[in-house]
């Protein structure tokens, strides 16, 4: 398994069986009118999308989408990881909503975003762009189409993996074939090719990854080039005058939004010429002509008296648009483990890389954080190695220049001994800077020979340092929350007590977004040889005074122990108010009494037990409710008996279990209920995982998680 797919059975780089993709998008592209469409795949046991097929623009525009999390704040991802529509009416909403994807991509147009699954298994999803003319809101028969569409995707790839032929991406997406145009008899292309040569101005075109395929006489004599060396070019390579990302930029707008744009430029010496680009899915229809001298106040038009670079390296707007698109992107790395995750699936597609090393300096050595690709056999050896060895990554660390070799001989006459760069042609190593100090290393390695143009160069050493930022902040963060969590996990219980008659089991899941640590707690206390008392509690806040308050108070409910509940909560929720340490806690305490068969329980605003009955019937128990601690120091907590006879189990947890945004709260609560009931014949432990696996599914895991499972053992168990 490598970047979450399986790498048996399939070609890597196409991908396998995406042609049977082809006829339902085709089709729900020709019944909604959407202009751009876009298919999502999540390998089976994966958390990151991969692109797989797209239509309606060209793969560039869509490399920074190529793969993404399963927990990205993407519309796509939602859909999934939600699963539910996503519909972005404007672009004005789009920013409200997913201002990382807004700010890469500022042009007008709607979004559609729906899951594709079948039972309990997701396979991805599907998203569909509208023009920017599109209604705001999504058509009823556009809904229906987007619907049919996402049930035939999802039993087509059920099918194809059920017969062994299983449809996986490409590291690329595959490109949905485009219907073959009308071919026009002689005589309509000469009257076409004549009503454009009377038209005023010049008229030409471009396809839709914006090579020029026709240019006539006029709009040749305005640019000042011959038609015949602007055929077969990009406009702004071609034409010095218009390589500023300006210009790429509205022909990626028109594009995208499928809506007229228009701006100035200035052909040096003094010509402002006007260009208007009308584009559909087929490509763009641009009109040159020649602008009023006042027109240069209306649009930028910055020269640059400079040849573009050669193709080897992106266009100065590709540059832009990824170093926005990583910049935004790193925003989200917490973990050091976050920005490696996020700089292999946004730069290696992007940069076209077939691998990636990213690596820190530690006590005076190398250390390999993450190497995805066909590069970790060759670094491996490094690390571990100290700063002061002959290698190329110890060298850009230490000296704070970079290195890149265009060829793999290259970097064998510079480094003959260190064996890098077997199985690659080229070689890129920028030192990580932060704050200038050193943070460690990049490097990528191609499978063809590259030069590194200049405006490469620039590029990854841009990228180099956002990076380097990113890794700083995060190695901030891990240490943090690296002592976070050994505070917390010194102050939670290491085990449980043996308890004769009792099948116990806890967990703790922290979060998975944020700091990932919090106040939930839980305890079992052993009182004497028939009887027990349980707590579980959660503090306000994901920070280490959350975790801080939980260690004091669980102490005082061990303090209490053996009272009746509601006079250890009362005297808990004493303690907390004469604290005043400005959070609340929730908790609830239950006393088992074995011999009576019987449990007594007391709440402090916690969310209600369960309670599974011996015939396996699972119910929420109704509590008498009391005020969460350290609120009113006079709160009285009522106690609730309930019966536990043999075979009857209870299970306390905390809100993260079941709370999801849009999701009902008893609701979410009877369908624990229900999961409970299903899993009777299981352990305590066992029964422990598969509710923390319901909660993975159905949680954002936004919310820390505490459980912990009693079951009464019916004699002879």
């Amino acid at each position: 398994m490598e970047n979450g797919r399986s790498s048996i059975g399939f070609d890597a780089a196409t991908g396998s069986n995406l042609e049977l993709l082809n006829p339902i998008v085709a089709h729900v592209v020709r019944e909604t009118g959407a202009s751009v469409a876009m298919v999502y795949l999540l390998p089976p046991g994966g958390t990151t999308l991969w692109l797989a097929l797209l239509a309606g623009v060209p793969g560039p525009f869509a490399t920074p989408w190529t793969r993404v999390a399963e927990s990205a704040p993407i519309p796509v991802a939602d859909a999934v990881r939600e699963r539910h529509l996503v519909w972005i009416g404007s672009q004005q909403e789009m920013a409200r909503r997913y201002p990382r994807p807004a700010l890469i991509v500022p042009y007008r147009f709607s979004l559609a975003a729906a899951p594709v699954f079948t039972g309990t298994r997701d396979w991805g999803g599907l998203v569909l762009l509208w023009p920017g003319s599109h209604s705001n809101q999504l058509l009823p028969h556009e809904r229906d189409a987007l619907s049919a569409c996402c049930h035939g995707l999802g039993m087509l790839l059920r099918q194809a993996e059920a017969g062994g032929c299983p449809v996986l991406p490409g590291d690329q997406p595959r490109m949905l074939p485009t219907p073959e145009p009308r071919t026009p008899d002689p005589a309509d292309a000469a009257a076409a090719v004549g009503f454009i040569e009377r038209l005023p101005g010049g008229s030409c075109a471009l396809d839709l990854d914006g090579v020029l395929t026709y240019a006539n006489g006029a709009a040749a004599d305005l640019v000042g080039v011959p038609a015949s060396e602007l055929l077969g070019t990009l406009p702004w390579e071609s034409l010095p005058w218009l390589a500023d990302p300006y210009f790429e930029d509205q022909y990626r707008a028109a594009v995208i939004s499928r809506q007229p744009t228009s701006f100035t430029a200035l052909r040096p010496p003094d010509r402002l010429l006007s260009f208007c680009l009308y584009p559909d899915a087929s490509g763009v229809s641009v009109q040159i002509d020649t602008a009023a001298a006042d027109a240069s106040d209306q649009e930028p038009a910055d020269t640059l008296a400079r040849r573009s670079p050669p193709p080897a390296a992106p266009s100065r707007a590709t540059a832009l648009y990824h170093l926005m698109h990583l910049a935004a992107t790193l925003t989200e790395a917490a973990s050091t483990q976050d920005v490696v995750d996020l700089v292999s699936d946004q730069l290696m597609p992007a940069l076209k890389a077939q691998a990636l090393a990213v690596m820190t300096a530690a006590e005076g050595r190398l250390r390999i954080e993450g190497h995805p690709g066909h590069i970790g056999a060759h670094m491996a050896r490094f690390d571990g190695a100290p700063l002061t060895s002959d290698t190329p990554a110890a060298h850009v660390l230490t000296t704070g220049d970079p290195c890149f070799f265009a060829t793999a001989g290259e970097l064998r006459h510079a480094y003959p001994h260190s064996g890098v760069g077997d199985g690659m042609a080229a070689w890129a190593f920028l030192p990580l800077v932060a704050s200038g100090h050193p943070v460690g290393s990049l490097v990528l390695a191609y499978d063809r020979p590259r030069p590194f143009v200049p405006e490469e160069r620039a590029l990854l050493a841009s990228i180099a340092g956002l990076i380097a930022q990113a890794l700083d902040r995060a190695r901030l963060y891990d240490a943090k929350n690296h002592l976070a969590h050994s505070l917390q996990a010194g102050l939670l219980p290491h085990s449980l007590p043996q308890i004769a008659g009792l099948d116990v089991a806890a967990r703790y899941i922290p979060a998975t977004r944020g700091m990932g640590i919090g106040g939930d707690f839980y305890d079992l206390i052993r009182l004497d040889a028939t009887t027990a008392a349980v707590a579980i509690g959660d503090v306000q806040g994901h920070n280490v005074q959350a975790a801080a308050l939980m260690g004091q108070v669980r102490t005082a409910v061990h303090a209490s122990a053996g009272a009746p509940p509601d006079e250890v909560l009362a005297r808990t929720n004493r303690l907390l108010t004469d604290l005043d340490p400005g959070l609340f806690t929730s908790c609830l305490y239950a006393h088992i009494d074995l011999p009576g068969h019987r449990a007594l329980l007391a709440t402090a605003g916690h969310p209600p037990p369960l309670l599974r009955h011996p015939d396996g019937h699972a119910e929420v128990l109704s509590l008498a409710p009391g005020l969460l601690l350290g609120i009113d120091p006079a709160a009285r907590y009522p106690t609730t008996e309930i019966p536990l006879p043999p075979g009857s189990a209870l299970a306390l947890y905390t809100d993260g279990l079941v709370e999801a945004p849009g999701v009902d709260f008893d609701e979410a609560t009877a369908d624990l209920a229900r999961h409970f009931e299903q899993a009777t014949g299981q352990t305590m432990d066992a029964l422990a995982d598969t509710l923390v696996r319901y909660a993975e599914r159905s949680t954002p895991g936004s919310d820390d998680i505490a459980l912990l499972l009693v079951d009464a053992l019916r004699a002879g168990a």
